[in-house]
C-alpha cells in the first residue's frame, strides 16, 4: 500500500513519505475524518513523536495528481497495539487550501462517511 522514502538524518527536517492508496477500502481505513482538516494514517515502523513534521506526497486511487501535504504527526499506533492494529502514524492535514481540496477529493471518493461506519479503520 505504501512506499516510504528514506528518513532524513537530521531530526529538525521533516520526514518525506510517499503514499499511494489505490483501493477504496484502503482509503476508508486510512482516512482520519475526526481531525478538523482531515488526516491520513501511514503504516510505518519508524519511530515518531506527536507533533513531528511530516511531508507527505499522497496519490489517491486513479487520480494522477500527487497531493503534497506538510502535516504533523497527531496519532501514533505503537507496535503490538491491541485489536490487531497496524503500526504507524496519523498525519493531520494543515489548515490550508490544498489540504481542503484533498479532504474534499477523499470524501467524494468515500461518499457519506456514515456508510460503513461500523467497519474498522487504522485509527478509531
Amino acid at each position: 500500500m505504501a512506499t516510504q522514502a528514506a528518513p532524513a538524518g537530521n531530526t529538525s527536517r521533516p520526514s518525506v513519505i510517499q503514499l499511494s492508496i489505490k483501493e477504496k477500502p484502503a482509503l476508508y481505513a486510512a482516512f482520519i475524518p475526526f481531525f478538523p482538516e482531515g488526516g491520513i494514517f501511514i503504516p510505518t515502523t519508524r519511530e515518531y513523536r506527536l507533533g513531528d513534521d511530516v511531508y507527505l506526497l499522497l496519490t489517491v486511487m486513479d487520480n494522477p495528481q500527487r497531493y503534497p501535504v506538510a502535516g504533523k504527526v497527531a496519532w501514533i499506533t505503537p507496535p503490538n497495539a491491541g485489536g490487531n492494529k497496524t503500526q504507524g502514524i496519523g498525519v493531520r492535514f494543515p489548515a490550508d487550501e490544498k489540504a481542503k481540496q484533498l479532504r474534499q477529493a477523499i470524501e467524494e471518493i468515500l461518499g457519506p462517511l456514515g456508510e460503513g461506519a461500523a467497519r474498522p479503520t487504522h485509527t478509531l
